[in-house]
């Protein structure tokens, strides 16, 4: 009965998402991500400024869901060597490219669905759920005051209607919260459950040059896993996150076209890039006659603010700051740690839950005695056990 509940009971409270046309440009997304302080917005294929016009109004036969866009995203674009040469054109490319074809990352989920409906579309390989939310005619009006001040960024879509996201976090925390129902699986070592994935388990050396990683970081963000930093001998030293990187600004970019991978972790740890490893990335630019990447570094390094000629539809006004984008940056914020999170073959399932909640991650890396990597949990793993394991379980723990 646990896992037939609505989703909509795990959606209460949950803030309506910020939203972007598939029209927009990367440098629309890159200032709508800084200045609203979302690590993800999701990207519609229909207009939002124009609420008042239905779906078939604006030639969409409905108005939907189609991707959503990350810093991450960003930062992997721009670390071509043709963007990285010229990032303020770059900006200017429509947001269409970072949209993976597949659309199976987003999925439209009605809020009186179940739980179980919304694992089975995780295994299929689903990241978010957009779920509807209950309309208010109490805060309609407000709602459209909103609309028009952030002018291109809306919550509103299909009449008014709002939506949120459901991820596979709030899901693995929900099952937490009865985690005594499900004993006494949940107490099982991980070994036992066959989740420790192995195929994914994307590492690389530590001296490797940290460019040969954007492979790995664009499919560990789609799958939401990470990509780990080995020495010689295998063991784990670190991990290049998408969830740290996520973090980051655009001049990141620059760090992971120059430097190793090593090296990478020192740049994008708690606390800001040390000045040596600043300087090292300059000398590269300069060396590459990278000399618009070299401006972006360094306009950050003293504490600039973003230039907002990267967006022709967005101001300070219109988002209602006038904060600098910098207030995004290292200084003003925490970043987690490259430092990775590990657990043991015979760490129980609970545990290794607890783990990834507590760090707000959606994996954990298994590592042996020696800290030799070797495999990695993930939240879609854990769902798939309480799956598979609903229908045959036993009274619970509790009763």
């Amino acid at each position: 009965s646990l896992l037939r509940r609505q989703v909509s009971d795990l959606c209460l409270g949950k803030p309506a998402l910020k939203s972007l046309s598939i029209s927009s440009t990367i440098g629309d997304a890159l200032l709508a991500l800084k200045r609203l302080g979302e690590n993800f917005i999701s990207i519609w294929n229909c207009h939002h400024h124009h609420y008042n016009l239905s779906a078939v109004d604006r030639g969409f036969k409905e108005c939907q869901c189609v991707g959503k866009v990350c810093m991450v995203n960003i930062i992997c674009f721009l670390c071509k060597e043709e963007n990285l040469s010229n990032p303020a054109t770059a900006l200017q490319t429509p947001l269409s490219v970072l949209i993976p074809k597949s659309p199976c990352l987003v999925r439209h989920l009605e809020p009186n669905a179940s739980l179980l409906d919304a694992i089975d579309l995780i295994q299929e390989g689903a990241q978010n759920l957009v779920i509807p939310l209950e309309s208010s005619s109490k805060t309609s009006s407000r709602k459209k005051l909103v609309q028009g001040t952030l002018s291109n960024i809306s919550t509103l879509h299909n009449n008014n209607r709002q939506y949120c996201w459901l991820t596979q976090e709030d899901i693995i925390r929900y099952l937490l919260n009865s985690i005594g129902l499900f004993c006494p699986t949940a107490a099982n070592p991980i070994n036992s459950l066959d989740i420790i994935d192995t195929r994914n388990k994307m590492a690389l050396h530590y001296d490797d040059p940290a460019s040969s990683a954007l492979p790995f970081i664009s499919r560990s963000l789609e799958i939401q896993a990470s990509v780990a930093i080995v020495d010689s001998d295998g063991k784990l030293v670190g991990e290049i996150s998408p969830f740290t990187l996520n973090y980051c600004d655009e001049d990141v970019a620059a760090a992971i076209a120059t430097l190793s991978a090593g090296d990478l972790l020192a740049y994008v740890d708690c606390g800001g890039p040390p000045e040596d490893l600043v300087q090292l990335v300059k000398k590269r630019l300069q060396e590459r006659n990278l000399e618009q990447a070299l401006e972006l570094v360094e306009e950050y390094s003293s504490g600039a603010s973003i230039s907002t000629s990267y967006s022709s539809s967005s101001s300070d006004d219109e988002f209602g700051m006038g904060r600098s984008a910098r207030w995004m940056g290292y200084s003003a914020r925490v970043v987690r740690r490259s430092e990775a999170i590990v657990c043991y073959p015979w760490s129980s399932l609970v545990a290794v839950m607890i783990q990834a909640l507590s760090r707000r991650v959606s994996y954990v890396w298994v590592v042996d005695d020696d800290g030799t990597l070797a495999g990695i949990v993930s939240f879609a793993g854990m769902m798939k056990v309480f799956r598979e394991r609903s229908s045959t379980m036993g009274e619970g723990c509790l009763n």
